[in-house]
């Protein structure tokens, strides 16, 4: 089993409709950070109308990925430097 940090977001990846695989979680999270902290993770610009919605619903209505979706989060606002700090700890 895949006990990695992003093995949790496999479902969350799949319910976007994204790849769900260990390094495409990985290469997306590179990609994208960091988001600007001013910027709700649901407005971020590169989802589509149906994957906001489905980011915003999941914290509003608390559903059962909330917390993927607040990890997925925090990832994203953190900055290459601070992720190579974290993963050296």
């Amino acid at each position: 089993m895949d006990t990695t940090p992003h093995a949790r977001l496999t479902s969350l990846f799949s319910q976007l409709g994204l790849p769900a695989d260990g390094p495409s979680i990985r290469q997306f999270i590179h990609d994208h950070r960091p988001l600007d902290p001013k910027v709700p993770l649901y407005e971020a610009p590169w989802w589509n109308d149906s994957q906001s919605e489905l980011l915003r619903r999941a914290i509003d209505e608390d559903a059962d990925w909330a917390e993927d979706v607040d990890h997925l989060d925090a990832l994203l606002r953190h900055t290459d430097a601070e992720a190579a700090s974290e993963q050296n700890r």
